[in-house]
């Protein structure tokens, strides 16, 4: 990355890097052919990924302190969820600055959904390694926080993952999927159901949970996360 470059992103994050090697490594994806072990930012995206938990955290708690711990482990899968963190890189136009190897660029890397999502938490642990996690927290208010969050949290408790993933599915032309019920346990006032989320002939994820609702929710939510890493686009 050129010092123009970097100035350029420096104004688009809202951070003065006084460590611009880690930026410069948070940018990196393994793919890049000068990348060596340790120089690509899996490590910084592993980081960012506590960080944001951290942050994100307790500004729910701040903020909804009626809240309940399920409420609370709800709101916080919204908000830090591959979609919240995607649609921020790309606000923030990250793709325009990744290292990318050959295979990636020639397969669309700079707008892959799980490959930004990445990009942003490595960054985000960028700042926090550069300045702390006031800084960080910062960041994370203004690119993500403040966005999601702008309804007042309306809804956020109420992760609705099944509708998430047909709404998905929806917009790519898929067929819905199919859930089923593998197996019940427990005495009947305890019972414990595990669920299956099933597309095209394969098996995408499995859950339990304490109703079949819950289930399928969570069940949901990871299959959800599967496709969404394949990147299937949309039809033209």
């Amino acid at each position: 990355m050129t010092p123009e470059e970097r100035g350029e992103l420096e104004v688009i994050l809202g951070h003065h890097f006084q460590r611009p090697e880690v930026l410069d490594r948070a940018l990196t994806h393994r793919s890049h052919r000068q990348s060596s072990q340790g120089t690509d930012n899996e490590r910084l995206e592993f980081l960012g990924d506590r960080v944001l938990g951290l942050i994100a955290s307790e500004h729910l708690c701040r903020s909804f302190p009626d809240w309940d711990s399920g409420q609370l482990s709800k709101g916080l899968a919204r908000v830090v969820s591959a979609t919240s963190l995607h649609a921020a890189a790309k606000k923030l136009k990250l793709g325009d600055f990744l290292r990318l190897g050959p295979g990636e660029e020639k397969t669309g890397g700079r707008d892959k959904k799980r490959l930004l999502a990445d990009a942003y938490e490595a960054i985000l642990a960028a700042i926090y390694l550069d300045a702390g996690l006031a800084a960080a927290a910062s960041f994370l208010q203004r690119t993500v926080l403040d966005p999601v969050l702008s309804g007042h949290g309306e809804g956020l408790e109420r992760a609705d993952h099944k509708s998430a993933l047909q709404e998905w599915l929806q917009q790519r032309a898929r067929s819905p999927v199919e859930y089923r019920i593998r197996s019940e346990s427990g005495p009947e006032h305890q019972k414990v159901f595990e669920v299956e989320v099933w597309h095209g002939g394969e098996r995408l994820s499995a859950s339990t949970g304490r109703s079949k609702k819950e289930a399928e929710q969570q069940a949901a939510s990871a299959a959800l996360e599967i496709l969404e890493g394949r990147d299937i686009p949309r039809p033209s």
